[in-house]
């Protein structure tokens, strides 16, 4: 064999061996990134959102708190990720259970069991402890609602408090498909949508429209 070909052959092996090293790298930052996923959910379960700090998880997973750091930049962006994991996890559940309901008492018997899966899991939990804060939003919207009730000819059949949480229900859901899609044009749809309603029911009932809504 020529020397040009020894070092062609050679170069060859060593451009292999640093291919197969990166590979194996890679794969390693995987596991190690969903081992640190893992003891986010757990912690997460366990000592709630306040008690999910980089210690604790480090401490629930067996490893140097630094890895957070590294792997994931900060705690908050550790529990986003731990967040879409359990959701993933969960919609595939669904997706397995609903697909073989075949029938609308075979549908509700489905959502049953995966909603008692998902408390039972702790799927629920997670959710909680990552949308606690949202609390004083309902509050904001209760009072809000109730302001404005009391300025209608008529008495409103929903409680202020259930209304709140509709109403706050509802706009975090529309935040959330917004910020996916990475399109607002549905979303303002459904506000000019509201907007033109609301317009109809002051004029329908006596009451001032919002300005700048179809008022002016």
């Amino acid at each position: 064999m020529s020397t040009r070909s020894k070092r062609v052959l050679k170069s060859a092996i060593e451009g292999r061996m640093r291919e197969s090293a990166r590979t194996a790298t890679m794969a390693r930052g995987e596991e190690t990134r969903a081992r640190i996923v893992e003891a986010a959910i757990e912690t997460l379960k366990r000592d709630g959102f306040a008690g999910a700090s980089a210690r604790a998880i480090a401490r629930t997973g067996g490893f140097n708190q630094a890895l957070v750091f590294y792997h994931f930049g900060s705690v908050r962006d550790l529990l986003l990720a731990a967040l879409d994991e359990t959701s993933a996890r969960r919609m595939a559940r669904y997706r397995e259970v609903m697909d073989h309901a075949d029938s609308l008492p075979a549908l509700l018997a489905a959502a049953t069991d995966v909603y008692r899966e998902d408390l039972a899991s702790g799927h629920i939990k997670v959710l909680a402890e990552m949308m606690r804060r949202i609390e004083p939003w309902i509050d904001f919207a209760r009072d809000a609602i109730a302001r404005v009730s009391a300025t209608l000819p008529f008495p409103v059949p929903v409680p202020p408090e259930d209304a709140a949480f509709g109403v706050v229900a509802l706009f975090l859901g529309v935040e959330l498909l917004t910020h996916l899609e990475g399109d607002g044009s549905r979303s303002d749809r459904l506000f000019e949508l509201g907007a033109q309603l609301a317009t109809t029911a002051a004029i329908l009932f006596g009451t001032p429209p919002a300005p700048g809504r179809g008022g002016e």
